[in-house]
């Protein structure tokens, strides 16, 4: 993930500015705020903002005036009661704001999650870089047979080779044609004065998705843990979920007893419905009880067994 001389001597300056405040700080999110944390080939996630940390939320869930003088281990047990009883209201107290590289591909999945505030690059004002996003071959899959958005085997030797030379070549051509139809350089200088170069809102539709391109992205705490629940989930796909395995780092350094909360009650926790907590407890009953009369479908049926440990 390279970073320009220009745009690492920016955050050099930014990580050497430094300002008296009354506000509440996060020791461990300071130690990296600014700073690029590499993700795929040419991605990354920063850090640019914060308001609150663990005690916002205690201060919230309480109405307090301040911190309080209340043991470390009573604000733990009040946060993870939250968390468990999914009290959501005073996780939003607090709010982060990141700046992130990635595919296009992959942002046009991420928008979906419409809890945050976005600006994105823009393509109508600027030029792209010539930066896209060619996978690891250990990422290479085929397509699932049982999964219709998600992988299978690894391909493997001249299969492999195969899709990343289309992937590179497909990649280069449709920037190379960019350029063509742009007719200017990084600068906005005319390269070729004999001809008109297109509107760059127009220039850019060619590019293929797994082009790159930049947001900055606020969310509040409790938005942030829900995209991270979807996200960081094994069955999320591979490019966006990097990602979002960069970020819970970030959240584990900003507030970390709401992580600790979040890593027991929702990344390692499970939620059943009233028909599948039926069968729990007819289990432990002793009474043996399969996907037949379970009332469950085979699909329920096997996503039960395998958060209880045992064969569908």
């Amino acid at each position: 993930m390279p970073i320009d001389p220009q745009h690492q001597a920016d955050i050099d300056a930014l990580r050497e500015t430094t300002s008296q405040t009354r506000r509440v700080t996060a020791p461990a999110l300071e130690e990296i705020l600014y700073r690029p944390l590499p993700v795929l080939d040419h991605g990354f996630v920063r850090v640019m903002d914060y308001m609150g940390d663990d005690s916002a939320i205690v201060q919230a869930a309480r109405v307090s005036y301040g911190r309080g003088t209340r043991r470390l281990s009573e604000d733990k047990g009040l946060i993870a009661y939250l968390m468990r009883h999914r009290h959501t209201t005073p996780f939003e107290m607090c709010e982060i704001k990141y700046h992130v590289k990635l595919p296009l591909f992959v942002a046009r999945q991420w928008i979906r999650h419409r809890t945050a505030n976005v600006n994105e690059y823009s393509a109508r004002y600027s030029i792209l870089d010539k930066e896209f996003y060619l996978p690891a071959p250990s990422t290479l899959g085929t397509q699932s047979r049982s999964n219709r958005q998600g992988r299978g085997a690894v391909l493997e030797g001249a299969e492999a080779e195969r899709v990343l030379t289309l992937l590179r070549e497909d990649a280069e051509r449709a920037h190379a044609h960019y350029v063509d139809m742009l007719n200017e350089d990084e600068n906005g200088a005319t390269v070729d004065p004999t001809r008109v170069g297109l509107a760059r809102e127009l220039a850019r539709m060619n590019l293929t998705l797994n082009f790159y391109t930049q947001w900055y992205w606020k969310i509040d705490l409790h938005n942030l843990l829900h995209f991270l629940s979807l996200r960081v989930d094994p069955h999320a796909q591979y490019e966006i979920r990097v990602y979002a395995e960069i970020m819970l780092e970030t959240v584990k350094r900003w507030v970390p007893l709401a992580y600790e909360a979040f890593a027991e009650h929702a990344m390692g926790g499970a939620h059943l419905s009233a028909t599948g907590l039926a069968v729990v407890k007819r289990l432990l009953a002793g009474e043996s009880v399969g996907q037949a009369e379970s009332g469950l479908s085979q699909r329920e049926w096997r996503e039960l067994m395998g958060l209880l440990g045992r064969e569908a």
